[in-house]
């Protein structure tokens, strides 16, 4: 397993949280999915988008947010946010090995207590007017980009 991570928080879209977990089983990546979701979190909602990968996924859940960091805290872990807010294009960023990439919510991104808790903000940059990308689409653009500048494909 990479050092990296996905987290997902309170993801709403279990056929994006499935896709995800697909691609991280493929790559070696660790999910984090801070509940609630918008959805069960059944083997049965993920497996459409999943197919057979959801039993090579390292998934864990965390019960909440503070939950979460406080694991995150105590594993030691910086936070990369992608945020439509951010200043930093996400090809800009230094990544680390160990980093947790923290995508939001698909109808409502993440609240501003978890914004700022960020170590870093990310930003795919789009075209005026655009408000965003789907979130499995922008979690592969940005992982991507992190395991290519951390050396860590498989």
């Amino acid at each position: 397993m990479s050092g990296l991570s996905i987290a997902l928080y309170q993801p709403d879209i279990a056929g994006n949280t499935g896709t995800l977990l697909r691609f991280a089983a493929c790559l070696g990546l660790s999910v984090e999915v801070i509940e609630p979701a918008g959805f069960d979190l059944s083997d049965r909602s993920l497996r459409r988008a999943g197919m057979d990968y959801l039993a090579s996924a390292a998934l864990t859940r965390h019960i909440n947010w503070d939950r979460f960091e406080t694991w995150r805290k105590a594993e030691n872990r910086r936070l990369v946010l992608a945020s439509t807010r951010a200043a930093t294009p996400y090809t800009d960023f230094r990544y680390q090995p160990r980093d947790i990439l923290l995508f939001g919510r698909e109808s409502a991104g993440v609240p501003d207590p978890v914004h700022e808790a960020a170590d870093g903000r990310v930003l795919i940059p789009m075209l005026e007017g655009r408000r965003s990308i789907n979130i499995a689409l922008s979690a592969a653009m940005v992982c991507g980009e992190a395991l290519r500048q951390t050396k860590s494909f498989p």
